[in-house]
């Protein structure tokens, strides 16, 4: 079958105008095409990008992250340790003050112990000038007096009292004995002990056993010539010996035999009269 010429014409310019038209169309979609690879291209690279900085970001935040939870335990310690600090300073405000307390406490007492102490050496200054008033200045050079704690001591040594090796009053302790009684006589209340000493030399006479028995005559003798001379009341007298037990040098020596050789004479107040004395030391001036 045969194609008209007209008819072949029409479809020859029908194909080439077709074909005409989809290559232009092609090339504009071939040019969009290739502008989207381009932009799809862009975009790929700009994503990356931001997902390269969008990692770098997150690990910034994650780092600040840490910093933070580490400045947050950084500040809890140091506020713990504000708080430690702050209650271990009110501890320390409590122990100053109670230390401040104790050392106030201490010199309040040193001071009281001060008082008392002057307080005792006034009374002991009180008895020495009101037991020793009686006596002349001369008279005191001869006797040994001292006051410890309100007790008053007389210490005589035995070349004073007694015959050598002897319990015996020798002539020449009257004048002696006499002062003793002056002092015992102006204080008729206060009570007497007559303490006989000795040194540690064993005696050797048959009517005397030993030390123990040399100390007690020696002390007795005082007690009978206390009593039957000079007319002090027996009622406030006690005899006692201590032989060779109370010594107060060393016995290793001349000097020191001859001071443990020795009568004391203790006179001690009652304790109202302590108490009466007391009253009176503070305003009490030493007598001369």
């Amino acid at each position: 079958m045969k194609i008209p010429f007209r008819l072949l014409s029409l479809l020859i310019v029908a194909v080439l105008a077709q074909s005409c038209v989809s290559s232009k169309k092609y090339k504009e979609l071939d040019a969009n095409y290739t502008q989207l690879q381009n932009s799809t291209r862009d975009l790929s690279v700009k994503y990356q990008t931001s997902e390269q900085s969008l990692a770098v970001a997150n690990g910034r935040v994650k780092s600040l992250e840490e910093q933070i939870a580490s400045e947050r335990a950084n500040s809890q310690s140091l506020q713990a340790a504000l708080n430690k600090c702050l209650n271990s300073s009110n501890q320390g405000n409590v122990n100053i003050s109670k230390l401040v307390d104790e050392i106030n406490s201490s010199n309040k007492y040193i001071q009281q112990l001060v008082n008392a102490k002057s307080k005792s050496d006034s009374l002991n200054m009180v008895l020495t000038n009101n037991l020793t008033r009686s006596l002349s200045q001369s008279e005191m050079q001869d006797v040994d007096i001292k006051v410890l704690k309100g007790v008053v001591y007389i210490s005589l040594a035995d070349n004073l009292l007694y015959k050598s090796g002897s319990y015996e009053i020798s002539d020449k302790a009257g004048e002696t004995l006499s002062k003793i009684a002056k002092i015992i006589k102006d204080y008729s209340t206060y009570d007497v002990l007559i303490e006989g000493n000795t040194d540690n030399v064993p005696i050797s006479q048959k009517n005397i056993r030993n030390n123990w028995d040399l100390s007690a005559l020696r002390a007795a003798s005082v007690v009978m010539s206390l009593q039957n001379t000079y007319g002090v009341e027996p009622k406030r007298l006690t005899a006692g010996g201590r032989g060779e037990y109370n010594p107060i040098a060393d016995n290793s020596t001349d000097a020191g035999k001859a001071k443990n050789r020795r009568t004391q004479i203790i006179i001690t107040p009652k304790l109202d009269q302590f108490m009466d004395l007391i009253g009176k030391a503070p305003d009490q001036q030493p007598v001369k």
